[in-house]
Parts: structure tokens; C-alpha cells; sequence
């Protein structure tokens, strides 16, 4: 019997995809809301927004563990994707009618938090790694991977342009709308991927895979490194606007900045997924940090002007998220693909409590201090942190796998 034209696996791959660009490139688009909603809450003070992303990073990455555990064991992705477009897209409504502090902490901080840990790149990464033909799989991830660099070209754009042209909570309107229609988007995946979500061959207990996790120190090593990862770039993408700003640049160049690293990330998570296969991907993720830092600290001590912040943005952008394929590869390379989803979203949580204390200390240092500078020393020195962690990194599977046929 012939297979229906709608359960297709490249709807999921498809729908997979343009979740995480909305998904992704609505958080990528919170440093361009942190000016306008600022001057409207708590004017003359960035803190409390920059407080409530933070918390949201930091929200995401306590969560997604659970949530993926939630739905490896219970639900099922699709219903979590169901449930965490939904409450996003309710966060955000809340958002334009917040006029307090405490507002601002609920909507974007807890709700939205809760809800993008639903519909991340850990859970879509498990949708669309279950539906691949085995030979397209790691070309599949990378291609749902990208998406959240589509969100950065497309949607950050989009939003500068909306919020030149409406007040800010009108445009967090149309943001929620976007948001939303994550929900039809997996419910038709659902229908699409048949049988395939619901097919496991591993007979290994999610127990028995964290035990291991556990024990093995080059794990940990790289969840310290994937730590540095959140604590540079949600510095970077919460904070250049206004750092722009505070050095005479207008809010249109730190759009057009973040939606940069977006269009040079594409190029340069291409090419760190293609070197991962010939080299070491430890030696490759410590080159990345490195540089990272030293692109970080010459556009720091360089004079500022819009061809610099070009240059930055097209420098940063192709070490963006090359660390992803590789930070995942590793993890895949330890432990197998079975409990993926959960093992990649405990480096996950690193990576955002990171994000967390670099966005919330970015905002209370450019508030003491009426600038970013202090703030951009530390952001520059992690690179080499990260660089120290991946050193003793060994990439040989655990023995379990080492010695399975």
C-alpha cells in the first residue's frame, strides 16, 4: 500500500525548520525591545528587561531537560511543540500589556521561558532526527539547526523595521501571531511523520544513559566550554543594540548587526559541521573560542563606526553557532543518538545559565556604571576559559558503545 503524499518526512524537516526560525529569532529580537520597552517601564534603567531575558535564558535551559525527558517518556514531541508554541505565543500577548517591572519578569521571564524550552532546537532536534533516512540525518539537523539563523536574517530584520513604524507592544503583537502558528506547524508534522516518532530500537533506559553521562569527565569539560558559549553571544545579541546606542549609533545599524551574524553564521556552521568530520572536534571548538575572543577584543579597542560593527557582526557571526554541530557530535560521539535530546539539553542548561548571568550583569554593570567597557573585559577573557576547558576533552565513546558491534 502506497504511502499519502502528506506523510512526507520533508514536511517535518520543512515545518521543523521554520519553528525554530520563529522560535530562535524571537529571542534574537529582544535586544532590539530592550530600548523602547526600557523607556516605557523603567525609564532610564535597562536592568529590569535585561533581567527578564536573562531569567527566560536561564528558565529555558532549567527546563529543557525535563521537558525533553516529559516527552521522550510521556507526551511525545509534537504534543510538547503544541504546548510551548501556545504558551509563547501567550507570553508575548502579556508582554504588550506589561507596564510594570514584575510584568516584564512574568511574561518574557517565566512564561516565555517555559514555553521555548518546548518548541527548541533540543526537541526539534529529536522530531527531525527520528523521521531522517539514515543516510540525510546529519545533513537534516544541520539544515533545522540553520533555521535559527533564518530567524536572526529574517525575523530580527523584520522586527526593527516593525518597531520604526508601531509602538513596541503593537509589534509584540504581530510577534505573538508569528509565534503562533508553531502550533498548526506541528500538529501537521505530527500527521506527516506517521509511525516514525514512536519508533525506538535502543533498549537502554534513560537511566542507565545520564549514569554515564555522569561518569565521564570529558562531558562535563565540554558542558563548562558550552557554558562560555551562552555567557558571549547572549551578551552580544541583548546588549549591542543598546551599546551601539550608547556610543552614538542608532537602534536601525544593531539590527542590521544581529541580522549579519545571521547571514555569515549560515557559513560558518556549514563549514565547522564539514571540518568536524576530518578533524578533532575538540581542537576545532577551542580554535573557535579563541577567536571569538580576539574578534570580540579588536572590535573593542578599535575605533567604533558602521564599517566596524559590519566587520564585528560578519566576524562573530561565522563563529556564531559553530559550536553547535560540534558541541552535539561530541555528545552523539560519546553516547550514541538514543537519548540525544536530553543529554545535548543538560549542555544546554550550561549554555544558559551562562546566557543568564552575562545578560543580567551586562544590564546591572551598564547601569552602576554607565557603560559597557568592565562588562566587555570578562565577556572577552571566557574565550580563553573555554579554550582551557576542551583541552583535556577525549572524544573517545564511552566504553559501552566503544564495544558494541
Amino acid at each position: 500500500m502506497s504511502r499519502p503524499p502528506w506523510r512526507n518526512p520533508y514536511i517535518v524537516l520543512i515545518f521543523c525548520t521554520l519553528t525554530i526560525l520563529i522560535s530562535y529569532g524571537t529571542r534574537q529580537s529582544f535586544g532590539l525591545f530592550l530600548i523602547p520597552i526600557s523607556d516605557a517601564i523603567s525609564p532610564g534603567r535597562v536592568e529590569p528587561f535585561s533581567f527578564a531575558v536573562s531569567l527566560q535564558t536561564l528558565i529555558v535551559g532549567l527546563s529543557v531537560p525535563f521537558v525533553s525527558a516529559i516527552a521522550d517518556k510521556w507526551l511525545g514531541p509534537i504534543k510538547m511543540l503544541v504546548m510551548g508554541g501556545t504558551l509563547y505565543a501567550l507570553g508575548m500577548v502579556l508582554l504588550s500589556y506589561s507596564t510594570t517591572e514584575l510584568h516584564l519578569t512574568l511574561s518574557v521571564g517565566v512564561l516565555s521561558g517555559l514555553a521555548a524550552a518546548g518548541c527548541g532546537i533540543p526537541m526539534l532536534l529529536s522530531v527531525v532526527g527520528r523521521v531522517a533516512p539514515e543516510e540525510r540525518r546529519s545533513l537534516w539537523l544541520g539544515i533545522v539547526s540553520a533555521g535559527g539563523t533564518g530567524g536572526q536574517m529574517f525575523l530580527v530584520p523584520l522586527n526593527g523595521f516593525l518597531l520604526e513604524r508601531m509602538d513596541w507592544s503593537d509589534a509584540i503583537l504581530i510577534v505573538a501571531a508569528f509565534i503562533l502558528a508553531i502550533v498548526p506547524m506541528a500538529l501537521i508534522s505530527g500527521k506527516a511523520s506517521g509511525e516514525s516518532l514512536n519508533q525506538e530500537k535502543d533498549t537502554q533506559t534513560l537511566g542507565q544513559a545520564l549514569k554515564e553521562a555522569q561518569r565521564n569527565r570529558s562531558y562535563w569539560y565540554l558542558c563548562i566550554g558550552f557554558f562560555t558559549c551562552g555567557f558571549q553571544v547572549q551578551f552580544v545579541v541583548t546588549h549591542l543594540p543598546k551599546y551601539l546606542q550608547d556610543t552614538g549609533s542608532g537602534v536601525t545599524i544593531g539590527a542590521q548587526a544581529i541580522a549579519l551574524i545571521g547571514l555569515t553564521n549560515v557559513i560558518g556552521t556549514a563549514i565547522a559541521g564539514k571540518l568536524g568530520g576530518h578533524y578533532k572536534k575538540k581542537d576545532l571548538l577551542m580554535g573557535l573560542y579563541i577567536g571569538r575572543s580576539l574578534v570580540m577584543l579588536a572590535f573593542f579597542v578599535a575605533p567604533l563606526s558602521q564599517m566596524s560593527v559590519y566587520i564585528f557582526a560578519s566576524c562573530i557571526g561565522f563563529l556564531w553557532l559553530a559550536t553547535v554541530p560540534l558541541t552535539a557530535g561530541l555528545i552523539s560521539g560519546f553516547f550514541g543518538p538514543r537519548y540525544m535530546a536530553t543529554l545535548y539539553a543538560i549542555a544546554f542548561l550550561s549554555h544558559q545559565v551562562g546566557g543568564f548571568l552575562s545578560t543580567w550583569m551586562g544590564g546591572v554593570i551598564r547601569d552602576a556604571t554607565g557603560s559597557y567597557d568592565a562588562w566587555w573585559w570578562i565577556i572577552i577573557a571566557g574565550g580563553a576559559l573555554a579554550a582551557l576547558a576542551h583541552y583535556p576533552i577525549d572524544e573517545t565513546p564511552v566504553k559501552k558503545l566503544a564495544t558494541q558491534s
